[in-house]
């Protein structure tokens, strides 16, 4: 007779009753990728002869370790929201697009001229505007990198890169052209939006944080919703997974990949508006500070994840934060700080080469 004993359920077992193993398994390499890159980080500094341990507790401090530095984590990790969800957007449609860079400053360039245009009118009936000004030619340029790939054949991620450039260009020639405010010949720009307009988006929730954070946030939660809660997220898993199932299924592809595609150059695009509202006002060579390509980082991160992207780009902000910190602390150059972002980059497509090799978060059969 056959005596049947109990086991209790593992610690892994009871937490894949909450969270499926496929991204129990992405947290822990992710995860374990960011130590790794730490480590390696740890012994770039003991190499160029600084303490890790002390380069570490001063970037806690200037990034998390006051209220007031806690701010300034949230303010450099307002633009990485939405660059951020520019480039995990399409990763659901299996497309790897990293042309946030120039939606953002095309977005940021309509924004300006809208706002100056509208100077005159109401502070929220300007801001509206400028935020669909923003988002629709933002939109409009990313949809151009997709619609390349679905009529073309032109590989996204290089015809992206590319118009990264040919953004910037065109913001320049306006700036020093056509666009030009002459008061400013020092500095080449285009004419101030209206100043009625600035100081309704500098205080989110009455924190010195600036509505970029509380806009990035809505587009996180409303995207999650959006790509894990309904049809159109479903048909964009289907495509990314399975283009040929994706056209027996009989769905629109090409309709999908815009509208994908324009959504994910919107929320850059928007991102570019508040960044130029937020600072100088005015939309100029400044701008092109990198936000862009860090929202790859960002993406890759959160694998693809809208929900994930809100922890990860506060985590990326508050190391772009500690770099003035560590500059008067620490003597180390803010060209450190990109070291850091590259080597966490590396480690994490390391990391995907180990996805699915783990016995350990896969499910045994009966």
């Amino acid at each position: 007779m056959e005596v049947l004993t109990y086991a209790p359920p593992s610690p892994l077992e009871r937490v894949s009753r909450f969270m499926p193993l496929r991204a129990i398994e992405s947290l822990f390499i992710t995860l374990s990728a960011v130590v790794v890159a730490l480590v390696l980080f740890a012994i770039f500094l003991w190499i160029s002869g600084h303490h890790p341990a002390d380069v570490y507790q001063s970037m806690w401090k200037g990034s998390f370790g006051k209220w007031f530095n806690t701010q300034r984590s949230l303010t450099r990790a307002a633009p990485l929201l939405l660059t951020g969800l520019c480039v995990a957007l399409p990763l659901r449609l299996g497309m790897v697009i990293i042309g946030g860079e120039g939606a953002l400053l095309l977005g940021a360039l309509a924004a300006a001229v809208v706002g100056h245009a509208m100077a005159g009118s109401g502070a929220l009936v300007a801001i509206i505007c400028m935020i669909l000004a923003s988002a629709v030619v933002g939109g409009a340029w990313i949809a151009l990198s997709g619609a390349l790939r679905q009529f073309r054949g032109v590989n996204e991620t290089i015809s992206s890169l590319l118009l990264n450039y040919v953004a910037l260009n065109i913001l320049l020639h306006l700036v020093y052209g056509p666009l030009n405010d002459p008061s400013e010949p020092r500095d080449p720009s285009t004419h101030e939006i209206g100043a009625n307009v600035k100081p309704m988006l500098d205080a989110f929730m009455g924190w010195r944080v600036h509505w970029g954070f509380g806009v990035g946030l809505a587009a996180c939660l409303g995207l999650y919703v959006l790509m894990q809660h309904t049809v159109v997220g479903f048909a964009s898993s289907v495509v990314g997974g399975n283009v040929r199932a994706a056209k027996v299924a009989g769905l629109s592809i090409s309709k999908l990949t815009l509208l994908i595609c324009f959504l994910a150059g919107a929320c850059a695009g928007v991102a570019g508006m508040l960044e130029m509202a937020t600072g100088a006002g005015k939309a100029n060579e400044k701008l092109a500070v990198g936000y862009g390509y860090e929202g790859i980082l960002v993406a890759f991160l959160a694998r693809g994840n809208p929900l994930a992207i809100i922890p990860v780009a506060i985590f990326l902000g508050g190391i772009k934060a500690s770099g003035d910190y560590l500059q008067t602390s620490q003597h180390l150059p803010d060209a450190a700080i990109k070291v850091l972002q590259g080597i966490i980059f590396l480690t994490v497509l390391a990391g995907e080469t180990f996805y699915g090799r783990f016995k350990l978060f896969q499910r045994k059969e009966a």
